[in-house]
This record gives C-alpha cells, sequence and structure tokens, in this order.
C-alpha cells in the first residue's frame, strides 16, 4: 500500500507498517500517523466543525478512537487513511451534535448579531405567544415540545431520558408541530 504523502521533507512510513505498530500499542505509530495525515484528518474535522479550538480537540478525541480501536482496523475493507478518516469525521459530527457545541454556537450567533435589540425581542419565542400557544397541545405533547424546541434535547435524548422507543418520540413530535401549525394558520 502507499502512504499518502503530506510532508514530502519527511520519509514516508508504509502503511502496513503504520499498522502493524498500531495493532500493536507501539507509540511510534501515533507518530507516523500524525506526521503522514494530521493535516488531512484535521482538515476533514475542520469542514464539520468550523472552528479551530474546538478542531484540536475533536482531533485529540479522534486519536484517541484510533489509538484504542485499533485492533478493529480490517485492511481488507479498506486503507488505513480512509477508517481514521471515518473515526475523525464522525467524532466531528458527534461533537456538533453535543449540547455544549450547540450552545456555543447559540452564543456565538447571539454575540455576532448586529441586529436592532428591540426587533430581536419581539421575535422571540416567549414574545410572539408560542409557550403559550403550546399549552393547547395535550401535556405528553407539550412535554416533548418543551424538551426539543426550548430545552435543546435531541429525540434520541429524549426518547433515552423518558424511556419511551424513538420512533414514539418522532410521531408526536410531529403531531404536535402539525398542531401548532394550524394553531398559526387561524
Amino acid at each position: 500500500m502507499l502512504p499518502i504523502a503530506l510532508n514530502s521533507t519527511n520519509k514516508q512510513i508504509p502503511e502496513d507498517q503504520i499498522v502493524n505498530w498500531l495493532k500493536s500499542a507501539d507509540k511510534r505509530a501515533l507518530n507516523a500517523i500524525y506526521k503522514q495525515y494530521a493535516m488531512a484528518l484535521c482538515g476533514v474535522i475542520k469542514a464539520v466543525v468550523k472552528d479551530d479550538e474546538l478542531s484540536r480537540d475533536v482531533f485529540q478525541d479522534a486519536m484517541v478512537k484510533i489509538w484504542q480501536q485499533a485492533n478493529r482496523y480490517d485492511d481488507t475493507k479498506g486503507r488505513l487513511y480512509t477508517w481514521m478518516l471515518n473515526i475523525c469525521r464522525n467524532t466531528a459530527i458527534d461533537a456538533t451534535r453535543s449540547k455544549a457545541f450547540k450552545m456555543a454556537s447559540q452564543i456565538q450567533t447571539d454575540e455576532n448579531s448586529v441586529s436592532d435589540t428591540n426587533a430581536y425581542e419581539s421575535q422571540k419565542p416567549d414574545h410572539i405567544g408560542v409557550p403559550e400557544l403550546v399549552n393547547v397541545l395535550p401535556e405528553d405533547q407539550q412535554e416533548l415540545v418543551q424538551l426539543v424546541y426550548f430545552k435543546g434535547y435531541t429525540q434520541q435524548e429524549i426518547s433515552d431520558e423518558l424511556k419511551i422507543p424513538l420512533g414514539t418520540v418522532k410521531t408526536k413530535v410531529r403531531s404536535a408541530v402539525n398542531k401548532l401549525r394550524a394553531h398559526f394558520k387561524q
């Protein structure tokens, strides 16, 4: 297998050698991965999270996963680079789905906003009557709407926390949104 050359001034280590080091928990594997693949892996992460500081954290998390899951790599299914790329991309996607990322994104959006404060206040959900409108829904749907739209939970998190099937959560949320739409149209 041919290694990917990211830095032509360094001697490239064959991919199969890196795999052997990884599988035997030899720390030379991390050095080789960093030298040969870090720029490409970081680029994929940065494309997903779009934040330098978070990109570095995600890269660190991904490297730990690569190290810990080295025995899961199967060279008959693809190249090491592709396997690591998938781990990095999935770790970045997981980071963007986290509550901390969503909160940081919301804070950054609010800080960067240049709109008139009064106009912004008048468009907030509590100023246009959305919380009161939610009260017309059945209690179980009210709870789900509160969790999804006002507290930022994902439907999977609601399913896990309330111990109800994910399909039920999705159906009830969709039904609640349709009822709210009908009220808005009146």
